[in-house]
């Protein structure tokens, strides 16, 4: 019988490292961002390219300079929160505040906890909430896509779906009648659109595209883009059965607004989601939950951002009270 040799962990090496997941997290976002590129041109190129240099630059020179250890701006993570919060935008931002986010986003929501792995919040979303609660009216001034060639995206400003609606309600007006005088606001049109939001989420279709991407690499489960898709088409199907006239129907729900976009490529973040199946589910319904509650009765028409954040801090606490079992063992 041969002897059994007792090491330390980890015992096999795999070919992922962070360099490789976060390459192919950009990939993902390839669709989305050439959709970006073509509805709104020049204004999401720029967008793009100031959140992802400025994020890699902001995290060289505190790892440089202030921490004084080496940089790791080689492993792409700086670079998909730039873009993910570049996405997260509105295309007529100006190039300043994408500036503003970063530094956020980078300086206090990563780099202040530690750095990659440390930090408790996800920080493109912490960039993005930043901007909303300091630029309210420049983050809430949509642009309609007018494609590449279409003329200035700054002069062009239009709604987004969720805030039709939650005007169209706060005015007396049903959801009915409110889709009735807005013909854009088809499930077609939705899937692949030319309405009013953010650079990354005109197009439903490049985020799925982007979602069997990562599944099929393996980079993410579908747990938890699973549970929280499942949890807003239930929880808006029980508000909308209750009072249609009130209420957007479950579909309208899952093709607005940042919920693909949060669900596959921000609420699946390694660092700020659970570790164990059982907590992933809860993480993630809470997230779903939270997000109709904030569409439906609060002050904002989207509520993707703010939920994912608050669900973000509960998971030490899920980490804690919902550990995997270990192998072997009965607890």
């Amino acid at each position: 019988m041969r002897n059994l040799i007792i090491s330390p962990s980890p015992h096999i090496h795999g070919r992922e490292n962070t360099r490789r997941i976060m390459a192919d997290v950009l990939i993902a976002l390839s669709p989305a961002m050439l959709v970006s590129v073509w509805f709104f041109g020049l204004s999401a190129i720029k967008l793009i390219l100031v959140g992802a240099v400025t994020c890699a630059g902001a995290e060289y020179l505190i790892q440089k300079h202030i921490l004084r250890r080496e940089s790791s701006v080689s492993d792409l993570s700086a670079v998909v929160t730039g873009v993910l919060l570049a996405l997260n935008l509105p295309p007529s931002a100006p190039w300043w505040v994408m500036f503003i986010g970063a530094l956020i986003a980078i300086g206090v929501a990563k780099m202040t906890f530690g750095g990659l792995g440390q930090n408790i919040f996800n920080p493109a979303l912490v960039g993005r909430v930043f901007l909303l609660v300091s630029f309210p009216v420049i983050m809430t001034d949509w642009s309609v896509p007018q494609g590449l060639f279409g003329g200035s995206v700054d002069a062009l400003s239009g709604a987004t779906p969720l805030s039709m609606v939650k005007e169209g309600i706060a005015s007396g007006l049903t959801v009915e009648q409110i889709l009735a005088q807005n013909p854009d606001l088809s499930y077609g049109q939705m899937l692949f659109a030319r309405v009013g939001g953010s650079a990354g989420e005109v197009s439903a279709l490049a985020l799925i595209a982007g979602f069997i991407y990562l599944l099929i690499r393996r980079v993410i489960k579908p747990t938890i883009p699973a549970v929280i898709l499942g949890t807003v088409f239930v929880v808006s199907g029980i508000f909308w059965l209750s009072d249609a006239s009130r209420f957007t129907d479950p579909v309208f729900n899952l093709l607005t607004g940042g919920v693909l976009l949060g669900s596959v490529f921000m609420a699946t973040d390694y660092v700020t989601s659970p570790m164990s199946t059982s907590g992933q589910i809860v993480y993630a319904a809470g997230i779903g939950l939270l997000t109709v509650l904030i569409r439906f009765f609060g002050s904002y028409p989207e509520g993707m951002s703010f939920a994912i954040l608050i669900m973000n801090a509960t998971v030490p606490l899920l980490n804690k009270y919902m550990r995997p079992k270990r192998f072997g063992g009965n607890k």
